[in-house]
């Protein structure tokens, strides 16, 4: 069951133009009507071969032999690892989560992050690699280590990788030539709209969630949708006209832990381009959040908006949403043009490099910090840094570290928010780099960015490569910076040359603004 509740609810006025536009279009989504997005998209031609996410609730049903046989191929294993990022990953780890489930997502490059997947029992593991295209830098890096890892401990690959990824790709081809397990996913769906295909399913069966009863809940709701389209229209409408460039998310008590995560990569990878779009503020509490008049979303308790629903019901519900609201923006929901903007920026770099990342010269250090920019301090570079926010504006904070040893550093963004009086958002790289990534660049033109990145405490080889870890964030890092410093937007980067003394520095001074 749906329902939808909050504060703002009584502001709809579903007699105006713009509500019925969207009733309309609502009509024409469910028929899978690929001109609902302007020109533009018709011409770009991505909506045509990217709808086929309206059918998942029902089509995905045909998965469920295949992944009953897999889950019983695998029942020895106990522990399970998922390499794939943004649409990948996301949905397959609040799955996890909420259903109680273990499942170590690999999300990033980062050699102390890859190395803690690495520790545990290879003979008792599974990975999952899982990439749409087949060519994603990150996931086919780890494939690599891992391969090197089994055979190293004279395991067998095949018995221990499962892939996923559309048919025909070249990681498909690749893997079934050397007899590996592969699910293909269906090409007609984007990453991020993907969760109820083969990419949220595989996981989802191997580490014992029931796929059918995920497919029976959204298949539900969108019943319930289709036969009351306010369900849909009135988030939509809210988000589209009661709604600025901010809207706050906040799964706490919900019992959808992540569920936030997995809608921000959705609505700002889907919206944040032509310079428009909104901008999802993930939040564990509304009051971490100050300025730019946020919209506040809810999944219990009290908000702007609340939405309850199960979890699966969640997803169809705010792909839909999502779809709904770039109608209204006029933007193309299926592309990600500044996505790729960053990978080539990556590309360049490592070319440029020749396999070996240079020596980088701060222009001021302080203690375990250094400085790339502007300001002799930390307070001083994070002072100025803050004065360069636009009015509207709102500060990114980029960490390329380790999301679970470095997870201290994640109090900066309500610390700057406060200091700032303006939203901020925080995101792990290069994981944002596939969700807040494209808003960064394709959104309003009003951020002001924050990179962090750090000293690593191992190294790793990516097998078949020039190329260690360290090099591949560190391109990743830069050549995003290499593409905002295109748009002028500020920007500062810190290096920690001690990620725990770097991170209480970071945070002593943020708080002493």
């Amino acid at each position: 069951m749906i329902k939808v509740s909050g504060s703002a609810v009584a502001t709809i006025d579903r007699s105006c133009p713009e509500y019925k536009a969207l009733l309309d279009a609502h009509s024409r989504l469910a028929k899978k009507d690929n001109t609902l997005w302007g020109k533009q998209a018709e011409a770009e031609a991505e909506a045509a071969i990217r709808l086929n996410w309206v059918d998942l609730p029902n089509d995905s049903r045909d998965l469920l032999p295949t992944l009953d046989a897999l889950a019983a191929k695998h029942r020895d294993k106990t522990f399970f690892i998922l390499c794939g990022m943004g649409g990948s990953s996301l949905g397959p780890e609040v799955i996890a989560v909420t259903h109680q489930k273990s499942l170590f997502v690999l999300d990033s490059t980062d050699p102390n992050h890859v190395q803690r997947a690495l520790g545990n029992d290879l003979s008792k593991t599974l990975v999952i690699i899982s990439s749409k295209s087949g060519t994603t830098i990150e996931t086919m890096s780890h494939r690599s280590i891992f391969e090197e890892a089994f055979e190293k401990q004279s395991l067998d690959p095949t018995a221990h990788m499962v892939f996923v990824t559309d048919p025909d790709s070249p990681l498909d081809e690749r893997v079934r030539k050397h007899g590996y397990s592969v699910i293909n996913a269906d090409p007609h769906v984007g990453g991020r709209f993907s969760v109820l295909s083969a990419f949220g399913l595989v996981p989802a069966a191997l580490i014992g969630v029931d796929v059918s009863v995920l497919l029976d809940d959204a298949n539900d709701a969108k019943k319930s949708f289709l036969l009351d389209p306010n369900l849909v229209c009135d988030i939509a409408f809210l988000l589209a006209y009661q709604s600025d460039q901010y809207v706050a998310f906040n799964d706490s008590d919900s019992g959808l832990p992540g569920l936030s995560d997995w809608v921000e990569q959705l609505i700002a990878e889907s919206t944040g381009k032509n310079q428009i779009g909104r901008l999802p503020i993930v939040v564990k509490d509304f009051k971490d959040v100050h300025g730019g008049n946020c919209f506040n979303v809810a999944f219990s308790g009290n908000a702007d908006l609340v939405v309850q629903a199960d979890l699966s019901a969640q997803f169809i519900l705010w792909e839909w949403v999502t779809s709904l609201l770039c109608f209204a923006l006029k933007v193309d929901p299926f592309n990600q043009p500044n996505v790729t903007e960053a990978k080539d920026a990556t590309s360049k770099l490592l070319s440029q490099w020749k396999g070996s990342k240079p020596v980088f010269n701060a222009d001021h250090v302080e203690a375990a910090v250094e400085i790339y920019g502007k300001g002799s301090s930390v307070k001083d570079a994070l002072n100025l840094l803050i004065a360069s926010v636009p009015t509207d504006g709102y500060i990114a904070v980029m960490a390329y570290l380790d999301r679970f040893d470095d997870s201290a550093l994640a109090e900066l963004q309500s610390i700057l928010s406060q200091k700032a009086d303006r939203p901020v958002t925080f995101g792990w790289g290069p994981r944002f780099l596939h969700s807040t990534g494209q808003f960064h660049k394709g959104g309003q033109p009003n951020g002001v960015f924050l990179q962090i990145t750090g000293e690593h405490q191992s190294e790793i080889k990516i097998p078949g490569e020039e190329i260690d870890l360290s090099t591949l964030i560190a391109a990743q890092a830069l050549g995003d910076a290499n593409a905002l410093t295109l748009r002028k937007y500020p920007l500062l980067r810190f290096n920690l040359k001690s990620r725990k003394d770097g991170i209480t520095e970071l945070i002593a001074a943020a708080k002493s603004l």
